[in-house]
C-alpha cells in the first residue's frame, strides 16, 4: 500500500480532471488491460523480473518482500486509479463552477474542493485494494513467500504470510493438529478483514459527521440570492 497509494490516487486524479482525451483513452485502455490480468501471471512477472535483472549483472537481486509488494502494488493499482477517478468524475458540477466564481484555480478547486468531497469515494478505493491485497496468494507464491520463514529482517529476505500458510497448510498437512492451525490461520485472515471492514465504515461515518455540519448547498435558480 505505501507503493501504491501516491501513484494510484495521483494517476486518478490525473484522469479525471487533467488528462486530455487522447491520454485519456490511452491511461483507460491500459488500466482495463492491467485489471484483466491474473494474479498468478502478475507473481510470474515479478519473478520473471528477477532473472532478466541477473542476466544483467545483479547478481543480488533476489525474491523477496519488495518484491512482492511491487507485485501486489501494480495487481490493486488499477482498482485504486478506477475509485478515484469514478469518486472525483461524480462530484455535482456546481463545486466546479463555485470554485472558479471565487476566483479559484483548478489546482485549489482540485485541492479545496474536489478531494475533500471525494474522500469517501477514494477511501473506498483503498480498502478495496487493501483487502485484494491482503487475501492474494499468488503473487507471493512467486516472488519471495515460504513457508516457516517467519518475520523478514529486511525488504530483500523471503518471509511468510497468512494466505501462503493456509494454502501449504490445506496442501501438505500431515496430522490434525497442522490442519486445525491452518483453520487458526483462516480464522485471523478472516477477522483482519472483518476489522478493516469496520475501519472503513468507522472512516465513513466520521467522514460524513465532519462534513455535514459546515455544508451549506449552493443554489444557483431563481433570481439572485
Amino acid at each position: 500500500m505505501a507503493l501504491v497509494l501516491v501513484p494510484g490516487i495521483g494517476c486518478g486524479i490525473y484522469l479525471a480532471e487533467y488528462a486530455p482525451p487522447r491520454m485519456q483513452r490511452l491511461l483507460n485502455s491500459l488500466m482495463d488491460i492491467l485489471s484483466g490480468v491474473p494474479s498468478i501471471v502478475m507473481g510470474i512477472f515479478g519473478f520473471t523480473l528477477i532473472l532478466f535483472l541477473h542476466r544483467l549483472g545483479f547478481a543480488g537481486a533476489s525474491s523477496g518482500l519488495l518484491l512482492a509488494g511491487g507485485c501486489l502494488a501494480l495487481l490493486v493499482l488499477p482498482a485504486l486509479v478506477v475509485t478515484t477517478r469514478t469518486a472525483l468524475e461524480s462530484l455535482p458540477a456546481s463545486l466546479r463552477l463555485s470554485g472558479a466564481a471565487l476566483g479559484l484555480r483548478h489546482g485549489q478547486v482540485v485541492r479545496h474542493l474536489l478531494l475533500p468531497q471525494a474522500s469517501r469515494g477514494i477511501l473506498s478505493g483503498v480498502m478495496l485494494a487493501l483487502g485484494r491485497s491482503a487475501e492474494d496468494t499468488a503473487v507471493i507464491l512467486l516472488t519471495g513467500v515460504v513457508a516457516n520463514a517467519g518475520l523478514p529482517a529486511g525488504l530483500g529476505l523471503r518471509f511468510e504470510a497468512l494466505p501462503f500458510f493456509i494454502y501449504y497448510t490445506a496442501a501438505q498437512y500431515q496430522t490434525p493438529e497442522e490442519l486445525q492451525r491452518g483453520f487458526g490461520a483462516a480464522l485471523t485472515l478472516l477477522a483482519l478483514s472483518g476489522g478493516l471492514l469496520l475501519l472503513a465504515w468507522w472512516l465513513h461515518e466520521r467522514f460524513r459527521r465532519e462534513r455535514q455540519p459546515g455544508m451549506t448547498p449552493l443554489t444557483f435558480s431563481g433570481g439572485p440570492q
